[in-house]
């Protein structure tokens, strides 16, 4: 029985030491993901962000990381989008955006507010304070510029467009005047529903706001690299 007790004693022994060399032989943890980036960009929006219908990687987040990558630019792309939000739910989760620790932010938000005919003053108070809120944390802001269809009435489409022009302008941030321009009412770049783009649309789309992020981007280097001496 002793015998048994000190075979298994010291098989244990064996076994903590064995452990401990490979824990010491082993590397060092690696640093976070995010370090080897440049800076990270948070795609923050609706279905038209997440990418309703189509793979996750031919979304236009994943899309502008690899267009990014491709070029040259190593910025970690984060798609925050959430179907079926509204810019008064962006509002209520700019804490949890900020967590991602963005640098820069495209805001692509008000299409669900517009199909539901929410009052336009409203749309701009949420996104004039979801600007400053980013704004307040050093965050370079994209905004991308809606339209809706005409089914409430010229009144109110045009109310609702004029929303986003005035909050870059007030806001001073770098403004796309309609992030769906060459995608929008096109039958081969959406998908059945005559909203969400494909991945076809996407890419068009990529392409259309490549200009404006890297701006964003230029301007960030502006912010981190130290001053000439």
């Amino acid at each position: 029985m002793h015998t048994v007790k000190t075979i298994c004693f010291f098989t244990l022994l064996i076994t903590l030491i064995v452990q401990g060399c490979k824990d010491e032989s082993s590397p060092p943890p690696q640093a976070p993901a995010q370090e080897k980036y440049a800076g990270t960009i948070a795609a923050v929006g609706d279905s038209l962000t997440e990418g309703l219908g189509v793979a996750e990687e031919f979304a236009y987040p994943a899309l502008l990381a690899q267009k990014l990558q491709d070029q040259g630019y190593r910025y970690r792309v984060v798609n925050a989008g959430i179907s079926g939000e509204t810019s008064s739910g962006t509002l209520a989760r700019i804490k949890w955006v900020l967590t991602l620790k963005p640098d820069i932010v495209i805001l692509v938000i008000g299409a669900n507010d517009g199909l539901r005919g929410i009052d336009p003053g409203l749309i701009e108070s949420n996104l004039r304070r979801i600007i400053q809120a980013l704004k307040a944390e050093n965050v370079i802001v994209v905004l991308g510029g809606m339209r809706i269809v005409q089914n409430l009435g010229p009144t109110y489409t045009s109310a609702f467009a004029a929303v986003y022009p005035k909050i870059a302008e007030s806001e001073k941030v770098i403004f796309i005047p309609f992030f769906l321009n060459g995608v929008a009412a096109d039958p081969a770049l959406n998908q059945s529903d005559g909203i969400h783009p494909t991945a076809e649309g996407y890419r068009k789309i990529v392409a259309h706001i490549y200009p404006y992020v890297t701006r964003a981007i230029e301007n960030h280097r502006e912010t981190v690299l130290p001053p000439p001496q």
